[in-house]
């Protein structure tokens, strides 16, 4: 199919860090003992931190939350939620980089409760230890639930040894592949699949041509389907080999088989679809089968997309 090329087309990306072992994959074990530095910020990064720190609080009197008896130290609770060893979150509290409730914090030794108050880190929400996020990355032939009466292969699959019981984000076809995500934080998973939040997904199908010009414009002003008009946010041709093509399709919507219905209504049948991205959260190269956990970088993203 249009030469064979890759599938999807190989990114730039986290690289073979970033995944995690699916049930029967290979797991990857971090590396101990010496040798392994962390590199230093840029100074251009540390900059644009404090220009946006400054932007974000101009004119807003921040009262700073009290110290108190009660809870967990916030340099303890960030340390656990991975933003590095206690001194260096202390060295974020330093820099006005964290602040609870809406406020930054200026002192060391606040003490919180990380199920109560929000917490933010360059104004992305932390989360906490009881919450978990995930991505994999679907292969083809797997059912889009937890679990499956007839023995097929399902979601479930994948995190069987999951001490938190989790639960997928939306769906996919079971011939579709891509990004599909994992939680156990209900409401995130909610809004992520609601249609007032509006948050977008993104698709490569590969399609016969030949493609006319206009079938992007049509895509986009609204195809009119069985359920209703159904509309692409965006489309556009990634690869072209004769009449073989690759397209990407980025649409809000989640109505059944919403994309393969829309190409097919339009006159070009999908041959093969796959999710790249949910949201702000992209498949990268992580390979068919694996699982890995989200950064806390990127569970701030998906949680500041849907206003939590």
């Amino acid at each position: 199919m249009l030469g064979r090329p890759s599938w999807p087309p190989p990114r730039r990306g986290r690289g073979a860090a970033a995944r995690g072992g699916a049930k029967g994959g290979p797991r990857q074990s971090p590396q101990r003992g010496g040798g392994r530095t962390t590199p230093a910020r840029p100074r251009e990064l540390d900059a644009r931190i404090e220009e946006r720190n400054r932007e974000r609080y101009a004119g807003k009197p921040q009262p700073a939350p009290q110290p108190g008896q009660e809870g967990e130290r916030l340099q303890k609770v960030l340390a656990r939620a991975g933003y590095g060893s206690r001194r260096a979150c202390e060295e974020l509290i330093e820099d006005a980089r964290v602040e609870v409730n809406g406020a930054i914090v200026v002192e060391q030794g606040l003490r919180v409760d990380p199920d109560k108050d929000e917490i933010k880190v360059d104004g992305l929400t932390v989360a906490t230890q009881s919450h978990q996020f995930f991505a994999l990355n679907k292969p083809a032939g797997v059912v889009s639930t937890m679990e499956d009466p007839d023995g097929r292969q399902c979601l479930g699959d994948y995190v069987t040894n999951r001490e938190t019981r989790l639960f997928h984000v939306g769906r996919l076809d079971t011939e579709t592949e891509g990004i599909i995500l994992l939680t156990n934080h209900g409401e995130l998973a909610h809004r992520l699949t609601h249609p007032k939040y509006g948050v977008k997904k993104t698709y490569l199908a590969a399609i016969t041509g030949p493609l006319p010009r206009e079938v992007g414009k049509l895509l986009k002003d609204g195809i009119q389907l069985e359920d209703g008009y159904a509309r692409a946010d965006h489309f556009r041709v990634v690869e072209q080999t004769g009449k073989n093509y690759l397209v990407e399709v980025v649409l809000h919507e989640g109505r059944k088989h919403i994309v393969r219905r829309m190409l097919a209504e339009a006159g070009f049948p999908v041959d093969k679809l796959v999710r790249t991205a949910f949201g702000p959260i992209q498949l990268g190269d992580q390979k068919s089968g694996w699982l890995r956990r989200l950064t806390n970088t990127e569970v701030g993203m998906l949680m500041r997309e849907v206003g939590l």
